[in-house]
């Protein structure tokens, strides 16, 4: 790291509508509203970058992720923006492009496009898409998108949408270069690609860190074989800090079991001996006192050189006061001590 490329940590959210002990989802708009208030919090403690994610379910309230950047954008002055991810196989990369241009133009030249397949698939038969081509769809399209980044007017040709030539695509963002970045689940065929094509790539660290170790440096060995150099490399990660760490525990616990249970059914009961192993020093859940997430940021910055930190805040229905403090922490307490660990 150095003066003029710091260590980046941000925040981000798919905007889950947790549901309550009658199955009921909280209101969307009053998530909404929640949401728009960690990015202005966020921005106003010196935070880098500020996420959402897209998803077309009845428990989330985010479909859009330009539509409520914008509005963050709106409230906020120097954070940048970020999709995380836009489900690009079933978006049209014309449409994306355009979008996150504008944005880019209300922001300042803060936006940001994180291109993913998705975790989830509800989005392909709402827009008429074949599941069977699940592949062929990201492929063709980031190709697509990346051109349209690169060139104006654009000629195309690809399988899944029809061919352009010469077609110009306004607006332009502000950036000489939108940023696109690649989501990473795990599969080394994704690392290879986002290393071949040049771009930054997020590693969404769900399980044992190490395991993530191998991808990192065969995107990077991938660029290298490309001639290209790497792109950075972003860590995303489940986050609830307090001040201590019994705090965050004792607090944390029944939120993230309840998170747990209605969107990682397949991870199976979250009880608390779980909690506390997935919680531990070299456990890919960040819970705990700043000390702890300071320290855990550093060990899997030697394992992984990283370069960007991404904290999924809110989780499990925790009080809109102890989110808001949560992101308070990570911006005064272990942004500056990781910065400072990592200064050359």
């Amino acid at each position: 790291m150095s003066a003029a490329n710091p260590f980046e940590i941000g925040i981000f959210t798919f905007g889950e509508l947790t549901r309550n002990a009658a199955g009921k989802p909280m209101d969307a708009a009053t998530r909404m509203r929640d949401i728009l208030e960690w990015a202005r919090v966020a921005d106003d403690a010196g935070l880098d970058v500020f996420g959402v994610g897209e998803h077309h379910r009845e428990d989330f309230a985010v479909s859009s992720p330009p539509v409520v950047l914008a509005a963050a954008a709106a409230q906020t002055k120097n954070i940048r923006l970020t999709s995380t991810v836009t489900v690009l196989s079933s978006a049209d990369p014309v449409r994306v492009f355009e979008d996150f241009a504008t944005l880019d133009l209300i922001s300042s030249g803060r936006a940001e496009i994180t291109a993913g397949r998705g975790a989830y698939l509800e989005s392909f038969p709402l827009f008429g898409q074949d599941l069977q081509r699940y592949d062929e769809y990201f492929d063709d399209r980031l190709e697509l998108l990346l051109k349209i980044r690169d060139e104006n007017p654009v000629t195309w040709n690809g399988s899944t949408r029809p061919p352009l030539h010469e077609a110009g695509v306004f607006p332009r963002p502000v950036q000489d270069s939108l940023p696109i970045w690649a989501a990473v689940g795990g599969t080394p065929a994704s690392a290879v690609r986002a290393g071949k094509l040049g771009l930054p790539l997020y590693l969404a660290i769900l399980g044992d860190p190490p395991r993530f170790a191998p991808l990192a440096e065969l995107y990077r060995r991938s660029a290298a074989a490309a001639g290209r150099e790497p792109g950075q490399i972003g860590v995303t990660s489940h986050f609830y800090v307090e001040e201590t760490s019994q705090g965050a525990k004792d607090t944390f616990f029944p939120h993230y079991s309840s998170y747990i249970g209605q969107n990682m059914p397949r991870a199976g009961r979250l009880d608390r001996a779980a909690f506390e192993a997935w919680a531990s020093p070299r456990g890919a859940l960040f819970a705990g006192s700043p000390a702890e997430i300071v320290e855990k940021i550093l060990w899997e910055h030697e394992i992984l050189g990283h370069t960007r930190f991404l904290a999924q805040v809110g989780l499990g229905g925790l009080s809109q006061a102890q989110t808001l403090r949560s992101i308070e922490l990570l911006a005064t307490e272990v942004l500056p001590v990781v910065r400072a660990a990592l200064k050359n």
